[in-house]
């Protein structure tokens, strides 16, 4: 259990694809204007590397070498397919939203790399178990930062109004360079968060031996 935990806990924060791999920021930015957007992208996220990983992992000794990229971009577009058409059945709204960084997740570096990574070399269920550590940390990442533009920007939440009617909204934040400030504050704020768990870990290391 403790080495699953270590697995899953890595895409949190020691390893999260957005805040310490920096991979992504692109979509990552124009998905943060609104909460909604966010949970959206991040849930489609965590379906894809989760399912394309756990296939993966389980035929990987099938797989060959040679063709290794080409059948990790179909398993990935396959799930990619299916959530995006799901999202257009039952979500149609945020899936136009969203528009086309849905079907763009096939490219994404994040899912690419784990794929590549991990998932061709570790059992299926430890493949799962970082798919989802990545897909929660890669999540929690973009509704925190689009609850901060999202409420600063427009003085809601989720559309819902939270800031008083005499709160004048600072636009600036929901422009691309708001985003990438906000991304950047996230981003000190985890290396310092890393950094501070870092020297407990060692601490406590000295204090046992």
């Amino acid at each position: 259990m403790q080495r699953l935990w270590k697995i899953f806990s890595k895409g949190l924060i020691s390893e999260n694809p957005l805040l310490m791999l920096m991979i992504g920021l692109c979509s990552a930015v124009a998905v943060t204007s609104s909460v909604a957007n966010a949970i959206g992208m991040g849930a489609a996220m965590t379906f894809v590397i989760v399912f394309a990983e756990f296939v993966i992992s389980l035929f990987r000794k099938l797989i060959p070498n040679d063709a290794r990229i080409p059948i990790f971009i179909i398993v990935i577009a396959a799930f990619t397919t299916i959530i995006d058409l799901s999202m257009k059945a039952y979500f149609p709204e945020l899936s136009k939203s969203l528009g086309v960084f849905i079907p763009l997740i096939v490219v994404n570096c994040i899912i690419m790399g784990r794929v590549e990574a991990f998932a061709s070399k570790e059992k299926p269920l430890d493949a799962v178990i970082d798919a989802l550590g990545m897909g929660i940390g890669y999540t929690w990442v973009l509704v925190g930062i689009a609850a901060f533009r999202e409420l600063l920007g427009n003085g809601t939440l989720l559309g819902a109004q939270i800031m008083p009617e005499a709160f004048q909204p600072i636009l600036f934040f929901t422009l691309s360079p708001g985003g990438f400030m906000v991304f950047a504050l996230f981003i000190s704020f985890n290396i310092w968060l890393k950094k501070t768990l870092d020297k407990r870990s060692a601490g406590a290391a000295k204090e046992a031996a």
